[in-house]
């Protein structure tokens, strides 16, 4: 990949800081309180001392969205609420979203979006001076052009990585991993309807999805522990690694 784990880190920090002056925060303890308490539980759970955790919630009612920016930079929009309506299934959603985070699928996507603007060269200098050209890159690459009417969704191997990550860090979590089942089945009663909705758009949920989720429970399982008021001694997950042909992404929860 074009771009460097401390490089994505930077931007991650700066695209928040863009966000926070472009969107309303709620300061509603309604979702503020519950988003901060299963955020810290998930980030406990993941292990990234590299990580700088932030939790916020965006006052937008009626956009169901949800991510989570390099570094642990989380944003949740009041309208996923309507369909997270426990602990466990806001767990689903933003343990799902530090997936992706910690499985780097953003840099991913951002050095492929590089590669074929600008070529690899050239790519990789932009990130050096982090001109103009790389921060569109990394928003696009992270669906943060809503505003243009554009949202590139991730594949569907890295949201079936996302899934399998999300579901063992909210068993770490102390999180029932079944919830992720009732959250995705909402989400997939909403699709049939004639509004899409943000989260879907770039969180394609195809026919198998619900099943492959399905079949990964039983190994979530393996990790969860009702939560107690601390976490259970972590387990590292190195064994669970991803890729294609031309690479592999080992996740390691250390």
């Amino acid at each position: 990949m074009l771009v460097s784990p401390s490089e994505e880190l930077a931007l991650g920090a700066k695209a928040a800081q863009e966000i926070l002056k472009k969107e309303p925060e709620c300061f509603d303890p309604r979702y503020t309180e519950p988003v901060r308490r299963v955020g810290i539980r998930i980030a406990q759970a993941a292990n990234r001392p590299d990580f700088q955790w932030e939790f916020h919630v965006i006052c937008k009612p009626k956009v169901v969205n949800a991510f989570c920016l390099p570094g642990g930079k989380i944003f949740v929009y009041t309208g996923i609420f309507k369909y997270a309506t426990s602990d466990a299934e806001l767990a689903t959603v933003i343990g799902h979203e530090v997936g992706h985070a910690v499985a780097r699928h953003g840099a991913e996507r951002m050095s492929l979006a590089l590669l074929a603007q600008l070529g690899e060269a050239a790519g990789a200098a932009a990130l050096n001076i982090q001109t103009e050209g790389a921060m569109r890159a990394f928003d696009t690459a992270y669906g943060l052009v809503t505003n243009v009417g554009f949202l590139l969704p991730y594949s569907r191997r890295q949201e079936y990585e996302a899934d399998h990550i999300g579901l063992i860090l909210m068993a770490l979590a102390g999180y029932d991993p079944h919830a992720a089942l009732t959250f995705w089945q909402k989400m997939a009663q909403e699709s049939k309807g004639k509004h899409p909705i943000e989260f879907l758009s770039t969180h394609p949920l195809d026919a198998n999805r619900i099943a492959r989720i399905r079949a990964l429970i039983p190994e979530a399982m393996k990790y969860y522990r009702p939560y107690q008021g601390w976490l259970w001694p972590f387990i590292p997950l190195n064994h669970l690694a991803y890729g294609t042909s031309s690479r592999i992404i080992r996740v390691a929860i250390r």
